[in-house]
């Protein structure tokens, strides 16, 4: 069996974040509320836990969208300073010059 890359890994929690995000929210708010009671905040922090762990957002990780590459990541770009070079020199970037001295 094929070894799944990372980006597509990445994909799939971004879209259980997506799906989960509303329910999360809902639970999360009734576990947060101090006039209920504890017996049904704790409930409800058993059913958080019960979620899927990749349906947090805090497990999406930011990769460049070229290789996979977790650091050196550009937001704004979505991708890493290394596919950033290699585009910038080919030309491929609107904008960018790359210049060397």
């Amino acid at each position: 069996m094929a070894k799944k890359g990372k980006i597509e890994n990445n994909a799939k929690r971004k879209k259980l974040v997506d799906q989960y995000a509303a329910k999360r929210a809902a639970l999360r708010e009734i576990t947060h509320n101090q006039d209920l009671p504890m017996e049904e905040r704790f409930a409800a922090q058993l059913k958080l836990s019960a979620l899927p762990r990749n349906s947090a957002p805090n497990r999406v990780k930011n990769r460049c969208e070229v290789t996979g590459r977790p650091k050196a990541y550009y937001r704004k770009l979505k991708m890493s300073r290394i596919a950033l070079r290699e585009l910038g020199s080919a030309g491929k970037v609107p904008g960018l010059v790359k210049s060397s001295w």
